[in-house]
């Protein structure tokens, strides 16, 4: 732990969770907005301890924390990145300027949950007190390092303002989620597509059924080893089949199943006796988030039914409020997902990178307002539900 103070707070770098505790870190995200399963303690700490996000993979984890008489006030999970995979942020343009200039890019300052685009709490607080002295902190650090630039991604709208009036530049992007309005059945759902929709989705249901294919869900404990090592074969089967490697080894699966399997619902599809495709989702007393899917058989419409007809299902079946997609997807948009804007905040020491930037993000904003609202005329919902 590396420590630094002022006043009655003190600020700690910290390279192991371990050193604050499950109890200590989750206590505070408990009280931060826009709380979910990946900023639990246990999955950071699965990423890490498993190798997926390490020193030795480009992530070195430098967690900056704010402490009040030894208790936990603020944290954000803060890395120093060498490169810039597994962000979904994309930032290769502006690490390609730096070089032609002369300029090291890496490594960076980077806040994020590595290979998530999700949005939740990046600015982890027990008040608004602590969450603007922890963004002071943060961008306090950025300029007495040495480093390029400094990125917060996925932050929550309120974390956002925050930063950007302590000097941040905000950017826009979207994502696709799926609302429920208290619908009751998956036929409520086809109900409140638009005609040439629901055909399609009820058409995609059948090529699925009519190949012969049976799904089923599982969650929690429920989840074997067997189905484990069913949904690591297939996940690394698609990563091979678009010629990448996955972010993700099977141990971390395992961790997950072993410290949070109350937040893990997978979906296994079978043909013929035979296990063929799986999709793991991450839930939580409001949402799922759907995440990785892979299969061993290239079936029409497979991908549609287990990642996002079955977690449509789960959603109704719970009385769950909203389905998180990931990045990308206009597929989604023509299944009902609505367009959500996502923020991404970012500092860039050199000034004539800065002022390029920013000049660059007012377009990009620009542009971004005039595609949700274009996805707004065409959306596939009769009623389209308010996004929250």
């Amino acid at each position: 732990m590396d420590e630094a103070g002022s006043e009655d707070y003190c600020t700690r770098i910290v390279h192991d969770l371990g050193e604050v505790g499950a109890d200590a870190w989750n206590a505070l995200l408990r009280s931060a907005p826009g709380s979910n399963p990946f900023v639990r303690l246990e999955f950071l700490q699965a990423l890490h301890e498993t190798g997926c996000a390490s020193a030795r993979t480009g992530w070195e984890p430098h967690y900056l924390t704010l402490w009040r008489r030894d208790r936990l006030c603020a944290a954000v999970p803060l890395y120093r990145k060498h490169h810039s995979y597994g962000e979904y942020v994309f930032d290769w343009a502006w690490a390609e300027a730096h070089q032609r200039h002369g300029i090291a890019y890496y490594p960076k300052w980077l806040a994020a949950v590595p290979f998530t685009p999700v949005p939740g709490p990046r600015l982890l607080a027990s008040d608004a007190t602590a969450r603007a002295r922890m963004a002071r902190e943060l961008i306090d650090l950025f300029v007495e390092s040495s480093l390029s630039t400094l990125h917060v991604l996925f932050p929550t709208e309120v974390e956002a303002a925050c930063l950007a009036q302590a000097g941040a530049l905000m950017r826009q992007s979207v994502q696709f989620h799926w609302f429920n309005p208290d619908y009751r059945t998956f036929d409520d759902y086809l109900a409140n597509l638009a005609q040439p929709k629901r055909k399609k989705v009820r058409a995609e249901r059948r090529k699925v059924e009519t190949a012969g294919v049976s799904v089923r869900r599982c969650v929690g404990q429920e989840i074997t080893e067997a189905d484990w090592a069913l949904f690591d074969l297939c996940y690394r089967n698609t990563y091979a089949a678009h010629h990448s490697s996955p972010y993700l080894n099977r141990q971390f699966f395992l961790r997950l199943a072993q410290t949070m399997p109350e937040n893990l619902m997978l979906v296994v599809a079978a043909r013929a006796g035979r296990d063929i495709a799986a999709a793991l989702a991450l839930f939580d007393d409001e949402r799922v988030y759907g995440r990785y899917w892979g299969t061993l058989e290239a079936i029409p419409c497979l991908h549609f039914e287990v990642s996002y007809y079955q977690l449509i299902e789960f959603a109704i079946e719970r009385g769950l409020k909203v389905i998180e997609g990931g990045a990308q997807g206009e597929h989604k948009h023509a299944r009902g997902f609505q367009p959500v804007k996502t923020w991404s905040c970012h500092l860039l020491r050199h000034p004539a990178f800065a002022d390029a930037v920013e000049r660059y993000l007012a377009r990009e904003t620009g542009g971004i307002e005039s595609y949700i609202d274009e996805l707004h005329e065409r959306s596939a919902l009769r009623r389209p539900s308010a996004p929250s």
